[in-house]
């Protein structure tokens, strides 16, 4: 008899790497956002998509604070079309990074989600940084 893992039988090899592939276009993790950051390589901007006094309270180092509403093609002029924008909220129980790479895709931004948010980058250890909200403009790619 099948354990609840197996009675429905895993995809088949093509159709996994096919899925996971399209979901790795999607998403990348926190390890891999601070390693990006650590070692200068970072060709995205990172964007908190909280609120100005949750991103106060305690920010990934680097990332610049636009609420996802505030996510309009008027402010993302400072930025070039081809910037890579990688978003995150509060974590897997808040959408705020979901709605926000909607409306990057929806303006024709190239967008990624950085999955686990404040949550998952505390959850590997990494340091947040605190203090105000800074509006800038420029663009990292």
């Amino acid at each position: 008899m099948p354990s609840r893992i197996t009675e429905t039988p895993p995809a088949a090899s093509p159709d996994a790497a096919a899925h996971f592939e399209r979901r790795l276009a999607f998403e990348t993790d926190c390890w891999d956002v601070h390693a990006s950051l650590d070692d200068g390589s970072a060709d995205f901007t990172l964007v908190d998509v909280r609120s100005p006094a949750l991103f106060a309270r305690g920010h990934v180092k680097g990332a610049v604070n636009i609420p996802h509403r505030e996510l309009t093609a008027e402010r993302l002029r400072a930025y070039t079309q081809s910037t890579v924008f990688v978003v995150y909220c509060a974590g897997p129980h808040c959408n705020g990074a979901n709605k926000a790479a909607l409306r990057l895709a929806r303006l024709g931004r190239p967008v990624k989600e950085m999955i686990g948010g404040i949550t998952g980058w505390c959850d590997e250890g990494f340091a947040l940084e605190r203090g105000a909200a800074v509006s800038r403009g420029e663009s990292a790619a």
